[in-house]
């Protein structure tokens, strides 16, 4: 099956006991047993529940992975990444990632004696170069959050299986539907399925995907040991989501593409972040490693960070709000929102300016959200 037949039918099939074409949302947390420990493949909804089990098949298509495991949220779903490794053992991280993931790993699992180190993976050899032998996970973010910068997947999985590391990709960003990182190579594919994957701002779950059954046994007893798991209602909403993914992308990247071509000639704006710009250092890459460019776009204004800020806010159609991946245009400040557990001087070596803007680019008409965007630079 292509894509968009997969995401409408992948893992999913009509009730066997009504008919039911939609997967129906099963509120229950226990299961009737035949016997004690006979059943019908369910016992206890945080071990298992039928809607959520039709969403991890879907998900796995999607990726063309065997093997899907919903989360309650992104952050659980890395925080189960993190609970397979021990004490003693290193993260070898892209600099430039979402805060709360930087959050979680320097200040949460660092107290367990899991170290993390911070290196630019769009540079091979600096990648290549920064493996100890205690390295466990390579954590990739392409395109990354929020500088868009894209790195080489393929190139980075040889070299850190050849150190024996596993590769982590979070395609929060991209979406199954433009890049999918474990035919090129990596282990294990991380979402927010809040974004691209729901699509309304209406829920927050998070997924991992593998072709690994190895990994998927040891994070499937995480799954359950641990219990982050997602509610069925908040697994049906997913799925509903998921059914409209290729249209929307679609949409997300030509209005993004239409809309960073413009600022890139705005007298205004000092620099546009976007791999689908012909002169961003990431475009040919990009090119081949996605299908199109994705809906994500960061810019710097001239005038520095107060101009930013008051920018943010002059805003019409452009929410200002965190998260992304939305049917509705949003704008945020990363470094006083999603990135503000980042210390600044980490920030910096990132490469993240302070006057960075991050656009949501939604499925408004394009001519609006050029207007609105005109309109909110002119009042600043």
């Amino acid at each position: 099956m292509r894509f968009s037949t997969k995401a409408i039918h992948a893992g999913l099939a009509p009730d066997p006991s009504t008919g039911a074409v939609m997967t129906p949302v099963y509120l229950t947390s226990t299961f009737a047993q035949q016997a004690p420990g006979v059943h019908q493949g369910y016992d206890y909804a945080r071990t298992a529940n039928p809607t959520r089990s039709a969403l991890e098949a879907n998900l796995a298509a999607l990726e063309e992975g065997a093997y899907g495991l919903a989360f309650a949220s992104g952050l659980a779903a890395a925080t189960a990444v993190l609970q397979t490794l021990s004490s003693g053992d290193h993260v070898l991280c892209g600099q430039d990632l979402y805060g709360g993931t930087y959050r979680l790993m320097t200040q949460v699992f660092a107290r367990f004696g899991v170290a993390s180190s911070f290196v630019d993976a769009t540079d091979p050899a600096a990648v290549a170069a920064a493996f100890t032998p205690a390295t466990k996970l390579l954590w990739l973010e392409t395109p990354s959050n929020p500088l868009l910068t894209v790195c080489d997947i393929a190139a980075l999985a040889r070299l850190a299986h050849a150190h024996g590391v596993t590769v982590v990709v979070d395609n929060t960003f991209a979406s199954p539907y433009l890049q999918q990182p474990l035919t090129l190579g990596a282990d294990l594919v991380l979402h927010s399925t809040t974004k691209y994957l729901g699509g309304h701002s209406d829920v927050v779950g998070g997924a991992l995907v593998t072709n690994d059954e190895a990994l998927y046994q040891t994070l499937k007893f995480l799954q359950n040991a641990v219990g982050a798991v997602p509610g069925p209602m908040d697994c049906f909403l997913v799925l509903r989501g998921i059914k409209t993914l290729a249209l929307r992308m679609r949409q997300h990247c030509a209005n993004a593409l239409e809309l960073a071509q413009h600022l890139a000639e705005h007298p205004e704006v000092l620099r546009v972040h976007y791999p689908g710009l012909p002169d961003s250092p990431w475009h040919e890459l990009a090119r081949r490693q996605m299908y199109a460019f994705g809906g994500m776009i960061s810019l710097e204004l001239k005038g520095g960070a107060e101009r930013s800020a008051r920018f943010t806010s002059r805003t019409r159609l452009f929410t200002l709000a965190e998260s992304l991946g939305g049917v509705e245009s949003l704008v945020s400040l990363p470094t006083a929102m999603t990135h503000a557990a980042i210390p600044p001087e980490q920030r910096h070596k990132a490469g993240l300016p302070d006057a960075l803007v991050r656009l949501s680019v939604g499925l408004e008409d394009v001519e609006d959200l050029i207007e609105d965007i005109d309109q909110a630079i002119a009042a600043t």
